[in-house]
């Protein structure tokens, strides 16, 4: 392959998810840009089309990318398919172009993706600036022996994988696509999107989750950004209305200035009103630093929750995935810290983990709630990346790893067929040596019961009742919902059945969530579609009718009947609902209220009357698709399902 005309037109592909209306920059195509633009010995020799940001029909990313001679992708995950196939076309029709693939999806041992996919000039490993320079450097001409970090297949066929390149000690100088204006004219031409911005104030991860292609792929010391262009960034977003920024470092909070960075961020919001949410992922082991970054957050009211990812609390887990230099005891500290403060948290535990068993998983659930979790546990399946240690063939032989490939679909988010057949996929493990597929599908049906009773809020209150008075754990009250007996809880053992047959389902390759077509025409969880289905259906005074007996059954009779029946009429009364226009007031006999309110820390329940008023009236909502929307969607990530805690916000689809 020879290029031989003097000015090169190149096309960059970063084909990302749009959430809600809203688009992602494609930051890393800007910045493979603003870096040749920046240290090119001639930049006049190069001319950039506007880069591919998001999914759309095969045909338009061709037409689009005809004229260019070098096409680089950034490959995802979400992207790989299409990535692959626009290549794959594009080939065909344009024989002398070169073409490149970069990102996490690359395998860093290529020799096989190559040969599967032979219209691959060039795979590129780790980071792409410096390598992505030196390929177009080298033009024309295809000997690419002398660059660091990519492999190829030479003009016989023989695989060639260069060494890879050092990861840069010093990005200080790399320019930022944003001050540079790499993404002016691509913002000018489509005026009518609403950008949302992917975000690095600095690069490195120093563990090694074997789950994650961050770390277990670098292990490497954290490198920063320079301060003045972080700051000069911030008030770019302010000035351009950016609304959300995902920050993509992957410790948050692990250096000084982090609080510094925060405290701009909330300071040009209050000047700005923009960015309205700032997302970042916390530094693993919880320090006061990462306290009081998302206290900054939460203050300036930037944060929609702050993750805690515990990802297991079984010791072994942590030792098979290479967390076990991870302190649980500063996650539950951190995570009683902000229920103190009153700080919205949300958990992550991943299920499918070399180790964990179906026991370990469920008490790990129990252990979170009694920490003091009581928003919301994100239940994440186990997803296998290629670069992640666990994407050998021989980690997943060692652990007894089952894999089957399902299509990828976002929580919330719309079906979509942009009509040329081609889908996503991932790799979910959903059966392991610990964890054979029989457990794997009765954690996952519990995973969806402990959502709908406890985190949708259907069931809270009597739970925390539960608990507080006998002694009953969390777990085990989840397990006698989920061992219903059908004769005497119909309506229980259905939903049980239900959760369990969606475990299957996925276990055969289905998607991860339960699409309806005519709930809003998005994916939804499998607890909330339950509890869109039992609110539908008129089937609500039923179940509580069910609870209401089945836990005075798991009791013993250990709880004075009136506590039982307050407890779910109050809970029920709380449960946001279309149609609703009108306050109650309701009468109690104990001062659950009061109990409730403090998420029974430090309050026991006392016989004291009294009467309660519900205020309805202030968040009415009249038809099934608007509470659907405003309640269970919006209400997810903070729980946000109670009269007492109606703080619906947009939420952009698939950010959890």
């Amino acid at each position: 392959m020879m290029l031989t005309q003097p000015n090169i037109t190149i096309g960059l592909v970063q084909i990302n998810n749009s959430f809600s209306g809203q688009s992602y920059l494609p930051y890393t195509a800007g910045q493979l840009q603003a870096y040749v633009e920046k240290f090119a010995k001639a930049k006049e020799r190069y001319a950039f089309i506007l880069p591919i940001y998001k999914r759309e029909h095969i045909d338009k990313n061709l037409e689009h990318l005809s004229g260019a001679d070098v096409i680089a992708f950034s490959a995802y995950v979400w992207n790989i398919n299409i990535s692959l196939e626009t290549a794959k076309q594009h080939r065909v029709s344009h024989p002398d172009s070169l073409i490149i693939f970069g990102g996490p999806q690359v395998p860093d041992n290529a020799e096989e993706f190559l040969r599967a996919n032979p219209f691959i000039d060039i795979a590129v490993h780790g980071a792409g600036e410096q390598t992505f320079l030196d390929i177009l450097e080298s033009i024309p001409g295809d000997d690419w022996k002398k660059s660091q970090g990519l492999s190829y297949l030479d003009k016989h066929g023989v695989f060639i994988s260069n060494e890879a390149r050092p990861r840069p000690r010093d990005i200080s100088e790399f320019p930022s696509p944003y001050l540079a204006g790499t993404f002016d004219k691509l913002m000018k031409e489509n005026f009518a999107e609403k950008w949302i911005v992917m975000w690095e104030t600095n690069r490195g991860c120093p563990f090694s989750c074997t789950f994650c292609d961050w770390g277990s792929a670098t292990a490497s010391k954290v490198v920063s950004f320079d301060m003045g262009q972080i700051e000069s960034e911030i008030d770019w977003f302010s000035k351009n209305k950016i609304e959300f920024i995902f920050c993509c470092d992957a410790n948050f909070g692990i250096l000084k200035r982090d609080v510094q960075i925060v405290s701009k961020v909330a300071e040009n919001k209050n000047i700005y009103g923009f960015p309205r949410a700032f997302s970042v992922q916390n530094t693993k082991n919880a320090t006061e630093r990462a306290y009081l970054t998302q206290k900054i957050l939460n203050d300036a009211g930037l944060n929609k929750g702050v993750t805690v990812s515990l990802q297991s609390l079984d010791e072994k887990t942590l030792e098979y995935i290479k967390r076990d230099n991870i302190s649980l005891d500063t996650y539950e500290e951190l995570q009683r810290r902000f229920t103190s403060d009153g700080v919205i948290t949300y958990s992550d535990l991943i299920l499918g983990l070399p180790g964990e068993t179906c026991e370990s998983f469920i008490n790990g659930i129990g252990r979170c709630i009694e920490n003091g979790q009581h928003n919301r546990i994100q239940f994440n399946n186990l997803s296998i990346l290629p670069n992640a240690e666990m994407g050998a063939q021989e980690y997943q032989e060692k652990h007894g790893m089952k894999l089957v490939e399902s299509r990828t679909v976002n929580i919330h988010g719309a079906w979509e067929d942009h009509g040329d057949g081609i889908f996503e996929t991932q790799l979910l493990c959903v059966g392991t040596n610990s964890m054979p597929p029989r457990d794997w599908r009765d954690a996952r049906a519990t995973c969806w019961m402990t959502a709908l009773l406890y985190f949708d809020k259907l069931l809270q209150l009597p739970i925390l009742v539960a608990h507080k008075i006998t002694g009953l754990s969390y777990t085990n009250i989840i397990k006698g919902f989920m061992k219903a007996d059908s004769y005497k809880y119909p309506l229980i053992s259905e939903i049980a059945l239900f959760f369990e047959e969606e475990a299957h389902r996925i276990q055969n390759g289905g998607v991860e969530y339960v699409f309806s077509k005519e709930w809003l025409g998005i994916f939804w969880p499998a607890d909330e579609y339950m509890y869109i289905k039992l609110s539908i259906n008129e089937q609500l005074e039923q179940f509580y009718q069910e609870s209401e007996q089945l836990i005075k059954d798991l009791s013993s009779g250990a709880i004075p009947k009136e506590i039982i029946r307050d407890s779910t009429l109050y809970n029920r009364q709380l449960l946001c609902q279309p149609f609703q226009p009108d306050d109650v007031v309701i009468e109690l006999s104990h001062n659950l209220s009061e109990f409730y309110d403090n998420l029974g820390d430090k309050c026991e329940i006392k016989h004291e009357p009294s009467i309660v008023t519900i205020s309805r009236s202030q968040n009415s909502w009249e038809s099934w698709e608007e509470w659907m929307e405003k309640v269970v969607w919006f209400g997810n990530k903070k729980g946000a399902y109670l009269y007492n805690n109606t703080n619906f916000e947009k939420a952009i689809a698939g950010h959890h």
